[in-house]
């Protein structure tokens, strides 16, 4: 039997990423028209809050892909062996996204506008007890660097990751040097899981989204965060691979492959929920005011963004709940590549209402250009992924796990 190992890009593929790039790049400049280029402060937050949110998420999510490949290199795990690839490409995309997202969060920190990051008024901080006694943490250097050491760290090591994958690629492994190369990927992804560990499940969440709201306290901020860009993560590639396989390449990728993934997009919904309802439910049970300010514009009386909020819910929670319970559902193609797209959709509106009621608490904005800009984000996620599947082969031939993923079964 032989293999299709060199992804070759359609061209109506790199068209369609072309048209929605071009998509968002129009949404960006009527947003910043109608919003960024005014006078008022909170119309140019507007603007530049649509950016952040995009950015930081879509983000995110490629990096989970990386995430995803560490964690089960680190498992010694053989199962996700025939489409690794997939991972590895989307996960290419996270130098670029990394670049666009910092810069959009270091000109928010460095402007005169002060909407979205409150405590970079400093005249602001030395009157607010609770801002100044943060200030050793929330302060410009601090997340300057701890900023570009993230995305440094994320796109180094990934690369790193990325490289061990393929310097095998024409060079069949004794024993010995199996063993070897086994634990050279072991050390890697033990590395880049404890930098994840120290930034996304710990302190870039509170940087980038939850110092929005400065004087709020939740200790599950960053995990709620992680699951949320992590069920995501595994819905893109859920939809690589589902493309893929519909264009006859992955011929070592099955319905037991594609199930297994399906039960992370479910457990992790699941884990999401829980995380939601633990931090929801400590803080109204509580009632103390520095934490059930977060929740007022959300879920209050007359809240603005209740409605969204509770869609949102109901998309990440009760659709993967109802729709992939069951076996056959996670191995048929319409049915898991339509739940990917909902999940990504769900869980870019979570982290629409994470950031939006910060600018604008009072209202909700309209969302179709924000929706534009994420389009535009999935156009260039396309882009770069397809472009990296093309510079490699799609099957990893020479890994010493290879069979355990070809043998695999559920």
């Amino acid at each position: 039997m032989t293999f299709r190992e060199q992804f070759v890009v359609p061209k109506r593929y790199n068209t369609l990423s072309f048209a929605l790039m071009a998509l968002g790049i129009v949404a960006v400049v009527l947003l910043y028209v109608t919003h960024g280029a005014k006078d008022d402060a909170h119309e140019q937050a507007r603007f530049w809050a649509s950016l952040l949110q995009n950015s930081v998420y879509f983000l995110l999510v490629t990096n989970a892909a990386m995430f995803f490949i560490a964690a089960t290199t680190l498992a010694w795990g053989g199962w996700q062996m025939s489409f690794r690839r997939v991972s590895e490409a989307i996960s290419a995309c996270v130098p670029v996204l990394g670049i666009i997202a910092g810069a959009i969060l270091l000109a928010i920190c460095y402007s005169n506008n002060h909407e979205i990051y409150h405590w970079t008024d400093t005249e602001h901080v030395k009157n607010d007890p609770i801002l100044s006694y943060k200030s050793g943490f929330l302060n410009k250097g601090f997340f300057t660097v701890w900023t570009i050491l993230t995305i440094v760290g994320w796109s180094g090591l990934g690369w790193k990751m990325r490289q061990l994958s393929r310097s095998i690629d024409d060079k069949p492994l004794s024993k010995e040097e199996a063993k070897k190369y086994i634990w050279n990927n072991t050390v890697w992804a033990a590395i880049f899981i404890t930098w994840f560990a120290l930034t996304v499940m710990s302190s870039i969440p509170w940087f980038w989204l939850m110092s929005i709201n400065a004087h709020w306290y939740s200790t599950m901020y960053s995990w709620y965060t992680f699951a949320s860009s992590f069920v995501a993560g595994i819905s893109l590639i859920v939809l690589f691979i589902v493309f893929l396989k519909n264009n006859d390449y992955l011929e070592l990728t099955n319905d037991e492959h594609l199930h297994d993934l399906g039960k992370f997009m479910f457990a992790f919904s699941i884990f999401w929920t829980y995380l939601w309802f633990s931090q929801y439910m400590l803080i109204w049970y509580a009632n103390i005011p520095e934490e059930t300010i977060y929740f007022q514009p959300r879920i209050g009386k007359d809240a603005p963004y209740k409605g969204l909020y509770w869609l949102m819910f109901t998309i990440n929670f009760l659709a993967p709940l109802l729709i992939l319970m069951t076996r056959d559902a996670k191995r048929r193609y319409s049915t898991i590549t339509f739940m990917a797209l909902l999940i990504i959709f769900g869980h870019w509106l979570n982290f629409y209402q994470m950031v939006m009621p910060g600018p604008s608490p009072k209202h909700v904005p309209s969302i179709l250009f924000d929706f534009g800009i994420g389009l535009g984000f999935v156009g260039l996620i396309m882009f770069l992924t397809g472009k990296a599947l093309s510079k490699a082969p799609l099957i990893a031939k020479n890994h010493p796990f290879l069979k355990e993923s070809i043998i695999h079964h559920t």
